[in-house]
């Protein structure tokens, strides 16, 4: 066993009534299970949080690898401790802040090696003392036989430690520890016997971010010993055999006062069962807004374990005492797709809350931003995907078309900035890969959805000279068409093609380069989103269009180049589920003679690529975008264009759903005689009366109603 030696100085499983959505007992949070997507690519977490919650207290198991961007990551044997934020499904490494370890005997201040866990604090453990639900972790770690329990609330991490032997129990206090992260400046002191207080600064992917916490404890701290720098300390505290000890630890961005405010509303005394089980409550809230029935126990696994995914992040920032509610984390690459267009339905009035926190960020820092997380612009990713977020939430009635809403989307799409060059962008009409030489493809592509939208903005405020500005531009991508190979090639500045042109090239701008992002020319030549006709046009006609979707998911040949591609995962052919910009084209078969290859392929989709097991996603999470493809999927229907109020129909994956809406409506879906064979969509009935075309609008399922499948085996 490990011994640490101090030097003394002076100083929710929650019962509950049944839901309607389910058998007598049942709670919906028994089919979540937080630790899907944990091992492979998915890069979620077993964190316990409340949604769209401020803390995320969970297990890390490593810090440096691709691996742990989320900080746990199925595959290690060890625990390095339980720090309190965490990323969902993201493809780059940061947070871990503020770390807490339970310890028996002596030790060092080192965290340990994960191939050597005898040295350190590091901790080895098994998958088979493991628990996770929604709003609670716990583990045993087996170094030191002691077991921890972790619990939330908004704001306040709540653990709950049980030590074997009496005498020896320690905590430690890591502040030097990050995901991916170089700590750039940490101090706590005692305020009292039982209180901690401190911050940490620090800086990777999130350029600088700075988090306040509160620690208060169950019993009087006896000893405390911290290393030179004055960034971990270990605590002891005399305790008997069995005995718990529980820490309450509370952040805010503002400072310390505001974490010990924060930690005084949410969570005043020490009954960690109690704030367990209000939790959970939350959680099947939120769960129950949607009434499922699954083919199986399974699906419904998959499918409440999506719903609860889609619900982490964005992450409230703001104090109890503060009036704002502001978020934070804003993957908009990703969650412009799908996970907005969701909160939409579902929840508008967090998503009215997410909009707004994008337009005081925009006037903050004069443009809206990309890939926005831990209160910083990441630059990550390309687009200014924001546009549609706000667009979107303004057109549907969700926010209002305010002067700062209508001039963030303006300004930021005219306003060059770190990756958008408008003066280079307006003169060639694309970007040249000679001037541009990253992304041009991609940045061109991404471009055109984000003016479409601006265009759709400018005509609702009756501005004709934004309105035909932008509209021209979003026709931009004609440019880069190429004829000869029906795909989207790069160009120069002299109009001339790449040659020599590898058409399978993956492309990872930080990495390797190239004319595309996280993908080639197959996958990227589809990101059309608002004129799908106009790329029918292009290649010569819906047959043509067919035989070249066709040939997408068929083509397995690979020329992978240089650099990460990890994220290019999920493979059909040249299909990759598991990164965003494929994820609308499954449903473009619509557009072509041949609409039944949707509905064949959403089911190889489902029963290929989302499974009820640590290794059941096939990509990135990427905060709730893959989760909510599922939703919309199983639903029967997408929003390939968010912003347009329209959803493209395929084919639902489950017997039945029931929205509950939040304007106290209910829309339903039934798919009757859905089977493994019966996979085809012979007719649909909206209302009782038969849905022609493969659209369904928002306001349909707004105002309520029914929408009937019949299913086969035929296709129709």
């Amino acid at each position: 066993m490990k011994k640490i030696v101090f030097y003394a100085i002076s100083i929710f499983l929650c019962s509950g009534c049944s839901t309607g959505n389910n058998e007598k007992g049942q709670r919906l949070t028994d089919f979540v299970d937080p630790f899907i997507g944990t091992a492979y690519v998915g890069h979620t977490h077993p964190a316990a949080q409340l949604p769209f919650g401020m803390v995320q207290v969970g297990p890390d198991t490593g810090t440096d690898k691709w691996e742990h961007c989320a900080g746990y990551y199925n595959e290690d044997k060890s625990i390095i401790g339980f720090s309190h934020t965490h990323l969902s499904g993201t493809g780059c490494p940061d947070m871990g802040d503020i770390l807490f370890m339970p310890v028996t005997g002596d030790g060092s201040f080192d965290r340990g090696d994960e191939n050597d866990t005898q040295t350190g604090y590091r901790s080895l453990f098994s998958h088979d003392s493991e628990e996770a639900h929604p709003g609670y972790y716990k583990v045993v770690l087996d170094d030191y036989g002691i077991k921890a329990e972790l619990t939330a609330s908004a704001r306040v991490g709540f653990h709950r430690y049980t030590y074997p032997s009496s005498g020896e129990a320690g905590i430690v206090v890591d502040l030097e520890h990050g995901i991916g992260d170089t700590t750039i400046h940490a101090e706590m002191r005692l305020l009292n016997d039982s209180t901690l207080v401190g911050l940490r600064r620090s800086a990777g992917f999130v350029e600088n971010h700075t988090w306040y916490f509160c620690a208060k404890f169950s019993k009087p701290i006896a000893d405390i010993r911290s290393n030179a720098a004055g960034r971990t300390s270990i605590l002891r505290f005399d305790a008997k055999a069995n005995e718990e000890i529980l820490v309450k630890v509370a952040l805010s961005t503002v400072g310390t006062e505001g974490a010990a405010n924060n930690l005084q509303a949410e969570i005043p005394g020490w009954d960690f069962d109690n704030i367990r089980s209000k939790a959970s409550d939350i959680w099947e809230k939120h769960l129950d807004k949607i009434e499922l029935q699954a083919i199986d126990n399974e699906q419904k696994v998959s499918f409440y374990t999506s719903l609860y995914h889609a619900l982490l992040m964005p992450n409230i920032i703001t104090d109890t005492d503060d009036a704002q509610y502001r978020y934070t984390n804003f993957s908009l690459w990703d969650t412009y797709r799908a996970t907005h267009p969701f909160f939409n339905i579902m929840f508008p009035e967090k998503n009215a809350r997410f909009v707004e926190s994008m337009i005081e960020l925009y006037r903050e820092r004069g443009v809206l931003c990309t890939n926005e997380y831990g209160q910083n612009e990441t630059w990550c990713m390309i687009g200014n995907h924001a546009v549609p977020v706000i667009v979107d939430a303004i057109a549907k009635g969700i926010v209002e078309n305010t002067p700062d809403a209508y001039q963030a989307v303006m300004n930021s799409l005219t306003r060059s900035h770190e990756k958008s060059d408008w003066k280079m962008y307006n003169k060639y009409g694309y970007y040249p890969f000679d001037l541009l030489p990253v992304e041009s493809v991609s940045r061109t592509l991404e471009h055109c959805y984000d003016d479409y939208c601006a265009a759709l903005l400018a005509s609702m405020a009756g501005d004709t000279q934004n309105r035909d500005f932008f509209k021209a531009r979003s026709e931009n991508f004609r440019n880069l068409f190429d004829n000869e190979s029906k795909l989207m090639r790069a160009k120069d500045s002299k109009g001339k093609w790449r040659t020599p042109f590898d058409r399978f090239l993956l492309s990872h701008a930080s990495t390797s380069g190239g004319d595309y992002t996280e993908g080639n020319a197959w996958q990227y030549t589809w990101h059309i989103q608002h004129d799908i006709p106009a790329l029918v046009d292009l290649m010569g006609g819906k047959d043509y269009f067919g035989t070249k979707l066709d040939s997408l998911f068929f083509l397995d040949v690979r020329s992978l180049g240089g650099g990460f591609h990890g994220d290019v995962t999920g493979m059909i052919g040249q299909y990759a589920h598991g990164n965003e910009p494929s994820h609308h084209i499954a449903y473009l078969y619509n557009y072509s003679s041949t609409p039944h290859k949707t509905q064949e392929l959403l089911r190889k989709i489902f029963d290929d690529f989302y499974f009820p097991r640590r290794d059941g996603l096939s990509g990135n999470d990427d905060c709730g975008q893959m989760s909510a493809w599922y939703i919309f999927s199983a639903l029967g229907f997408y929003p390939v264009d968010p912003v347009s109020g329209q959803y493209i129909i395929g084919a639902p994956q489950v017997h039945g759903m029931t929205l509950h809406l939040p304007n106290g409506k209910r829309f339903e879906m039934k798919a009757d005689r859905l089977s493994k064979e019966n996979k085809y969509v012979k007719s649909i009935r909206l209302n009782g009366k038969p849905l022609t075309g493969f659209i369904i609008k928002y306001d349909e399922i707004k105002d309520g109603g029914l929408l009937e499948f019949e299913m086969t085996d035929k296709i129709s």
